[in-house]
């Protein structure tokens, strides 16, 4: 009976653990992306402008179309003398106005209107596109920082045991309590680097929950929702002048500016419309009183159809000086694409830049590991036959650690390359083309199987 109820709570403590791994979610890099898309706040708020923008050209278009306005007034006259006027004044009526011409001005808030939601658009995909590359950032700096946790790990195990093992050979009189110090002093130094591991990856959950747009709780950020894979080199090797190019024709940000010259360019026109006539006609129906009782009846009511035309023959020069400032902010906004334009060459050739750091440290590293992984185990063998001394070994461990961190970093380095391209090119990381030969790719399927982070630390 105690066996069949021990029984029960283990199986409800299995089935409420189950429910409570099955609920926090876990994604991969493409998943992590579109979560963001969604749920980040950047992007919410760049979405709200565009929103903001789509209204305005509603309000811009209404000026084509007729509007319908109704008026009414009622007035109680007191006289301080007799007179045969009536006392009280009351009309109402209900007009339909229509624009005839307005000199341009419809038109250009019409075609401004139309500018700034293009314009909004773009800036919001330009806040997507940064939004996509801090979350592939993000991404494998997790990994990155997880898979410095294992490799920190698998250090400090191996100067435990050889902390375990000087241990035994002192208690045998073999060797003497420094190699054991030693031993130690080798382990503490380690243990705070492994801590620190652990700390960066709780920062980089941290940073992908606010790139998500998630409200921390009180549990720690990683307890809401876990990440799916392990760091790996990608092997893409685009062409410079090609990115150049399609970065100078498909970035958002370019094209936004571009956007704001065309705005400045209508907004002169529009300037220019205050000096023109404006006319508008309209037809409605009215009903008022008379107040002098010979004219008429009092209660009087018919159609009416009217004209309306205004010009501002001199307006003090304001005209004029609103064109002349928006001249100014014309060649302001010109001189902002030109620099952008420099600005998008600078991202292109910079992440050029950390790409080809980033291979020249991996395939550097890469060897390095391999040689630092035979001279561990080297030393070892060394120190069993006696031929050996112990800071060989300890040496070899923290080369064999320093390599692996290194080259862990520069794959991390080489895929943030790659997220900054892609967003400085305006193109999603896996579509980035490669020009690479059969030598070229054959080295670079020979690095990705080199840079599969190791189960063990002596592995080679």
């Amino acid at each position: 009976m105690r066996l069949s109820r021990r029984g029960v709570v283990v199986l409800i403590g299995v089935v409420f653990a189950t429910r409570g791994l099955a609920a926090t979610p876990t994604y991969g890099i493409k998943e992590a992306v579109e979560l963001a898309q969604a749920q980040n706040p950047d992007i919410a708020i760049a979405r709200k402008k565009v929103q903001v923008a789509r209204g305005g050209l509603i309000e811009a278009r209404s000026g084509y179309l007729p509007s319908v306005v109704s008026s009414g007034l009622v007035r109680e006259r007191q006289h301080q003398s007799d007179s045969r006027l009536r006392d009280e004044d009351y009309s109402a009526n209900v007009r339909v106005i229509q624009n005839v011409y307005s000199g341009g001005a419809v038109s250009s808030q019409v075609a401004i209107a139309q500018l700034n939601l293009e314009k909004q658009e773009y800036e919001y995909q330009a806040v997507a596109n940064r939004v996509a590359m801090d979350v592939r950032i993000a991404f494998n700096e997790l990994l990155l920082n997880r898979a410095k946790i294992r490799v920190r790990e698998q250090s400090v195990g191996v100067l435990q045991q050889e902390l375990k093992t000087q241990k035994e050979r002192l208690g045998a009189g073999v060797v003497g309590t420094l190699n054991v110090s030693r031993a130690e002093v080798a382990l503490a130094n380690e243990q705070p680097e492994l801590i620190d591991a652990q700390t960066q990856l709780q920062n980089s959950y941290l940073r992908l929950s606010e790139l998500f747009g998630m409200d921390l709780k009180e549990e720690t950020a990683n307890a809401q929702f876990e990440i799916a894979g392990q760091l790996q080199y990608q092997s893409q090797h685009p062409d410079l002048n090609e990115c150049l190019v399609r970065a100078d024709k498909e970035r958002p940000e370019i094209k936004a500016r571009q956007k704001e010259v065309e705005i400045e360019e209508r907004q002169e026109k529009l300037d220019r419309s205050a000096l023109h006539p404006w006319l508008e006609i309209f037809s409605g129906y009215e009903l008022y009183n008379e107040r002098d009782p010979q004219v008429g009846h009092e209660f009087n009511h018919g159609y009416v159809l009217g004209l309306n035309a205004r010009w501002h023959i001199f307006d003090g020069f304001a005209t004029k000086g609103r064109v002349i400032a928006t001249r100014a902010r014309r060649e302001a906004a010109a001189q902002t694409l030109e620099a952008t334009r420099r600005s998008v060459a600078s991202e292109v050739r910079s992440a050029f830049l950390d790409l080809q750091q980033a291979e020249r440290v991996l395939q550097a590293e890469t060897r390095n590991v391999q040689t630092a992984d035979e001279s561990l185990e080297i030393a070892k063998g060394n120190l069993a036959a006696g031929l050996g001394t112990q800071l060989d070994v300890l040496q070899g461990a923290s080369d064999v650690t320093r390599t692996r961190t290194t080259r862990l970093s520069a794959i991390y380095l080489h895929n943030a390359a790659l997220a900054k391209l892609a967003r400085a090119v305006a193109i999603d990381p896996n579509e980035l083309e490669l020009k690479t030969s059969d030598a070229e790719r054959a080295s670079g399927r020979h690095i990705v199987d080199l840079t599969q982070p190791p189960d063990k630390l002596s592995q080679r």
